[in-house]
């Protein structure tokens, strides 16, 4: 496989992988067990925890000690700092307090709706969270993913100019969701921005017909990273409300045409890239780490 491509999957602590029974040995019965077996098997994780909660400078230390010197974390960036609603109750305890007066009738608050300080705390939080990942070598990029109804507007294009300015020096990857951002009178324009400023955006194969779809793009946005995140095609759940786990969003196997007629694409990004992260992110029992395993072999892992 070319040295420079990573594959994975997003989490390795899905309830519905565990559940299954099909990728985890039955003696890896603690989360310590099962990050040590996942991190034998792949050389990079995708956590998107960080996204509900914000990660934990403990945590970040037992990841790298329970893992090999070469594992790569990618991390999401917490729900606040990417423009999603977040319950107060998701907020660190130390800035609930100023939060809660700002919070809707759902008991949600929004970073527009935030404080300067609160914002710089939840920012400054974040990070600390995440230093001895960064500190050990062990930090891939931090997923921006803007939210569904996130529009490409001046706040909104503001916002990630300023967040991403206020990461300068982390990778920072960036995923669109809605088409304001790719529709054929925008697309130029938001590529060049990120290229501009060597930031990756985020080629996403997902389903389409829905306004969050974004189009399959094999565009290379930074000379230093490129990521792919694989969603599935399950169209049918794609967008639906009520379901029991979200997982089932992401209930799909890719076949192996399917999974051959990637391989090409993400050999000529790692032509134009330092590094390429392939991520399988269709994460409902152990599909994703199926896919993952077959496209390692097909790059010749």
């Amino acid at each position: 496989m070319t040295g420079n491509i990573l594959v994975g999957t997003a989490s390795w602590t899905e309830p519905t992988l565990i559940k299954s029974g099909r990728f985890y040995p039955a003696d890896a019965k603690s989360p310590e067990d099962r990050l040590r077996f996942y991190s034998s098997q792949f050389p990079i994780v995708e956590l998107d925890s960080s996204f509900y909660g914000m990660p934990s400078f403990n945590n970040s230390v037992l990841w790298v000690n329970r893992t090999p010197s070469h594992f790569t974390f990618d991390i999401k960036l917490f729900r606040t700092l990417t423009l999603h609603q977040t319950p107060l109750k998701a907020l660190p305890a130390k800035v609930r307090r100023d939060a809660e007066p700002l919070a809707n009738k759902a008991g949600n608050v929004y970073y527009a709706d935030l404080p300067e300080e609160v914002r710089e705390e939840l920012w400054r939080i974040f990070l600390e969270g995440l230093e001895p990942l960064r500190s050990a070598g062990r930090l891939g990029y931090l997923l921006f993913q803007l939210p569904p109804w996130g529009v490409k507007n001046r706040e909104n294009v503001a916002h990630l100019q300023r967040a991403l300015q206020r990461l300068d020096g982390y990778e920072v990857a960036v995923e669109f969701r809605h088409a304001s951002w790719l529709g054929e009178r925008s697309r130029a324009s938001t590529v060049a921005m990120l290229r501009e400023m060597n930031v990756p955006m985020v080629i996403v194969d997902e389903p389409q017909g829905f306004s969050s779809s974004m189009p399959l793009l094999w565009e290379a946005t930074s000379t230093d990273l490129a990521v792919v995140r694989f969603h599935g095609h399950n169209d049918e759940m794609w967008t639906k409300k009520g379901l029991p786990t979200s997982a089932l969003r992401f209930n799909y196997l890719y076949s192996e045409q399917e999974l051959e007629e990637f391989v090409e694409p993400i050999q000529e990004l790692a032509s134009r890239t330092k590094q390429v992260h392939a991520m399988f992110n269709n994460c409902y029992e152990d599909k994703a780490q199926v896919n993952a395993r077959k496209f390692r072999e097909m790059l010749g892992d």
